[in-house]
């Protein structure tokens, strides 16, 4: 283990390095009862899935709310026009608007974490697929974020919706609560999550779907956990 890692992460990794998968339960008390931080870290659960990546009818990718939230609210605009404006403002978008607001993020506004439009504004937004696509905050239909339902959607996600996609290496990531969360939580959450992985599985996926599964914090080493 590096000395590039702190007194903390490594006497954590020295109680997990040779553990064998553990069952979910026990995955998750292993890692809220990790030394704590001086922030509330966030949990993270990774699945190394057996899709390829190249193929695109094997991408996954999607987003879920969370049984009981993730602990952390989002910041979220929405591109819409001038009648959803309000709405989506009481639903608590930070920005609201159509060309206005897709021109003050051209002109480099990044201050929030998700951006919903309704389908008629796509073809303004997708003006801004360079600034926001490399970002992952490019509007899609597939994670939810594109939907005339403006307003609904704005308060799952100012709430904690989680959105989530497979990388080049066919892992998925994704929070599924906070170090102080009850385990029971992170548990029904962590079970609301693959529960929704598997039944996204392609159909011309072949061998094992999900190879791996693993729990960490932000601040903590990776707990294996059994399939």
């Amino acid at each position: 283990m590096s000395k590039k890692f702190g007194k903390r992460y490594r006497a954590d990794f020295e109680t997990v390095k040779q553990a064998t998968p553990l069952p979910l339960a026990e995955a998750i008390a292993t890692v809220i009862n990790f030394k704590k931080a001086k922030f509330d870290q966030s949990i993270d659960i990774c699945l190394h899935l057996g899709v390829d990546p190249k193929q695109a009818e094997q991408m996954i990718r999607g987003s879920i709310s969370l049984p009981h939230g993730i602990g952390k609210s989002k910041r979220v605009i929405a591109f819409c026009n001038s009648d959803k404006v309000d709405e989506a403002k009481a639903a608590g978008a930070i920005e609201a608007g159509g060309d206005e607001l897709v021109k003050k993020v051209a002109d480099g506004w990044m201050d929030f974490d998700v951006a919903i439009a309704s389908p008629d504004m796509m073809r303004v937004v997708s003006r801004l697929g360079k600034a926001l696509g490399p970002r992952g905050l490019m509007p899609s239909p597939k994670s939810g974020t594109v939907t005339p339902k403006v307003a609904d959607a704005v308060k799952e996600y100012a709430a904690g919706k989680v959105e989530f996609r497979n990388d080049e290496g066919g892992n998925v990531h994704a929070v599924i609560g906070k170090q102080s969360f009850d385990a029971q939580k992170l548990i029904d959450n962590a079970e609301a999550f693959l529960e929704m992985i598997n039944h996204m599985k392609p159909a011309s996926t072949k061998g094992n779907y999900i190879n791996s599964i693993t729990l960490a914090g932000t601040m903590t080493p990776g707990v294996p956990v059994q399939l």
